[in-house]
């Protein structure tokens, strides 16, 4: 009870406001609710990964989402609460995450459980307009990813290990917008292992 009451009090803990879902994926703003789709391209076939509803909160935040496999089995839930996010598994305990602003345009997210087992914690940097620059895994396997950008849109992602060695580079590009300039279809290609992934956004304007 006592564990329980400090992690209450620890997450309670004002923090700034951390980025926009919508300005880090340099979405439009008035988006009301989106799904994303992620398949594996391989052998003239196309498998579905996951799939993701998110319902947005009026200035670009996620306040819920679910993400169910294949077989419509849910592998995720999340929840915004006032300072932290719920996150919700069918075969493991909660994980409540927080972000906490740093200097220097970056960004501290860290999640644990109801007993304060931190399970993962990340450092987000972002450029002046909000997009991802880098970031970087304070957890196992340590890898540091790098976010490269042509005409503001996002183009290729370079992964590293703590040792500075390439783990993989993967070649970014969006084939179809709409007309508020959402990528609906994006295809993204690893160069280390030919792996091509193709990922279908659908969004709902206010």
């Amino acid at each position: 009870m006592k564990n329980l009451s400090l992690f209450i009090i620890l997450l309670m803990i004002p923090s700034c406001v951390s980025k926009k879902y919508t300005t880090i994926k340099q979405l439009p703003d008035g988006i009301q609710l989106a799904t994303e789709e992620k398949y594996l391209l391989e052998n003239n076939q196309k498998k579905l990964l996951y799939k993701k509803q998110m319902i947005f909160t009026r200035n670009g935040r996620i306040k819920s989402s679910q993400t169910v496999d294949s077989l419509d089995k849910v592998l995720q839930q999340t929840e915004k609460k006032l300072w932290f996010i719920v996150e919700r598994y069918p075969d493991k305990e909660p994980y409540y995450c927080k972000t906490r602003w740093k200097p220097n345009q970056r960004e501290r997210i860290s999640c644990y459980t109801r007993k304060q087992y931190k399970q993962n914690e990340s450092i987000y940097h972002y450029n002046s307009d909000g997009s991802i620059t880098k970031i970087v895994d304070n957890f196992n396997p340590f890898y540091t990813q790098y976010f490269y950008y042509t005409n503001k849109e996002l183009s290729k992602i370079i992964i590293k290990d703590k040792n500075d060695t390439l783990i993989d580079e993967v070649l970014v590009h969006c084939e179809t917008k709409d007309e508020k300039g959402s990528c609906l279809k994006e295809i993204r290609i690893s160069t280390k292992t030919n792996r091509t992934e193709e990922f279908l956004f659908v969004p709902k304007y206010n």
